[in-house]
């Protein structure tokens, strides 16, 4: 036989898919909570939040197709045996996911500037395995302020202020 009609052989375990699909689901109910919240927020906010959420929609949406064909053709089940291994500690994953709920339960009483570059220096930190400890705290600054100055300084959107954006304005203001 030439190999050109050949169909690839079948691995003996079939994918893992449920693991898989935790994320993608996690990001369509948060796009659909998201636009929800945005209702009341002006037409270009609204056009780029739903330009963006439409987007990740789109993404999840054909990975969940790709998903249910694999699964017709017994390609892969629903298990979940591989959402968490050891692979996940070496890379960092679990420190990023710490980092994330670490992000979310500390942005309220620290503010967003101050989180932000929290979350970006623990985050750079895991990625780059501690390494060029220097420029990552310098990018952590860095975006941070670009972040306040955008969102908070020009925008005035509603993040949390912290002491960062308090002691800012209060420099601003009386300067």
């Amino acid at each position: 036989m030439t190999g050109l009609a050949m169909k690839p052989e079948k691995s003996a375990s079939p994918r893992q898919l449920g693991g898989e699909l935790v994320i993608p689901v996690l990001a369509v109910v948060f796009t659909i909570y998201y636009f929800t919240t945005i209702w009341n927020s002006p037409w270009t906010a609204q056009v780029s939040a739903f330009l963006v959420g439409g987007v990740l929609l789109l993404t999840c949406g054909i990975f969940v197709i790709r998903c249910v064909l694999w699964l017709a053709r017994g390609e892969g089940t629903l298990g979940f045996a591989n959402l968490v291994n050891k692979e996940d500690i070496r890379t960092g994953r679990l420190g990023l996911f710490a980092t994330t709920i670490g992000f979310c339960l500390l942005i309220e009483p620290l503010g967003f500037t101050l989180t932000t570059f929290l979350f970006l220096l623990v985050s750079m930190t895991v990625l780059g395995k501690a390494r060029r400890m220097g420029l990552v705290v310098l990018l952590s600054a860095v975006i941070s302020l670009i972040g306040w100055a955008v969102f908070i300084l020009a925008f005035d959107t509603r993040f949390p202020r912290g002491v960062f954006e308090t002691f800012m304005q209060a420099m601003l203001s009386n300067g």
